[in-house]
């Protein structure tokens, strides 16, 4: 599933495409890809009005305009994308919009990903947690948040209503980054490591975006372009690998129905 990087990168990729144009067609090539909405609402809504911005929030991409949002979520396998055409062969168009000389195209092979409708932001913002690249995500709330907190720490990383943004490649990353096991319980982790994971957790995602975001397996942006960080990532998917800290072999856990991957040696519990 596209994380953090990857769902920024995508945003800035279609903003300069879409900032002050207008959207004035929606065809829907699969119904359930509209979530809370129908066509009618699009015609009311969105037609001939000027987009304002293109943001991200959490794994959302926001589309603005005056009165309302256009919501994006990619879920496993969604691509957003600017065409000069449609391709009439390809079955994975979930969607597309008509601009004025190109399109906005909805691409999504398992067709888990969804658009939504929204008059302003307080449902989104009402179920998100904190942006980890914001300046509110400081070493002093995580450490107040996790001091109250006797979860285990991938789960609560995972968390789309504690922090936002996290997935499975990049909280791997963080905790090997910070030495601390995914299991290790929120509120014993020392300072130094809390400190640790801070640091690491804005680093793998500011890192990630200039890379262009991660592509494993099915992902990509613009349609065509590889995100690069793969090539930087030190635990997630390097089963038998040796660790680039210590040497001691990478091994592959099971933590809340995700495959985990640590270093046993610099990881401990």
């Amino acid at each position: 599933m596209p994380e953090l990087p990857e769902v920024e990168t995508v945003t800035n990729s279609v903003k300069k495409h879409l900032i002050q144009k207008k959207l004035y067609k929606l065809t829907v090539k699969w119904p359930k890809v509209l979530d809370n909405f129908i066509i009618k609402d699009f015609q009311i809504k969105i037609i001939n009005k000027e987009i304002v911005d293109v943001f991200r929030r959490g794994k959302y991409i926001l589309i603005k305009f005056d009165s309302s949002f256009l919501a994006v979520h990619l879920r496993m396998t969604g691509k957003l994308y600017i065409s000069k055409e449609i391709d009439s062969n390809n079955k994975h168009i979930s969607a597309y919009f008509n601009l004025k000389d190109k399109f906005l195209i909805f691409e999504d092979t398992r067709k888990f990903g969804r658009i939504y409708l929204f008059d302003d932001m307080s449902i989104l913002d009402s179920k998100l947690g904190i942006e980890p690249l914001s300046k509110d995500f400081s070493l002093n709330w995580l450490s107040k948040c996790f001091s109250k907190k006797h979860r285990q720490i991938k789960p609560l990383l995972l968390d789309q209503t504690y922090l936002v943004g996290m997935g499975n490649i990049y909280t791997d990353e963080a905790l090997w980054y910070s030495k601390i096991h995914p299991l290790a319980k929120c509120d014993q982790i020392d300072k130094k490591n809390l400190k640790l994971l801070h640091e690491g957790i804005v680093n793998v995602l500011s890192e990630s975006i200039k890379l262009g975001g991660t592509t494993i397996r099915d992902y990509t942006y613009d349609y065509s372009y590889v995100g690069n960080y793969a090539l930087n990532l030190n635990a997630y998917g390097k089963n038998d690998k040796p660790c680039k800290r210590c040497g001691t072999k990478i091994i592959k856990l099971k933590v809340a129905q995700r495959g985990t991957y640590i270093c046993p040696n610099c990881q401990t519990l």
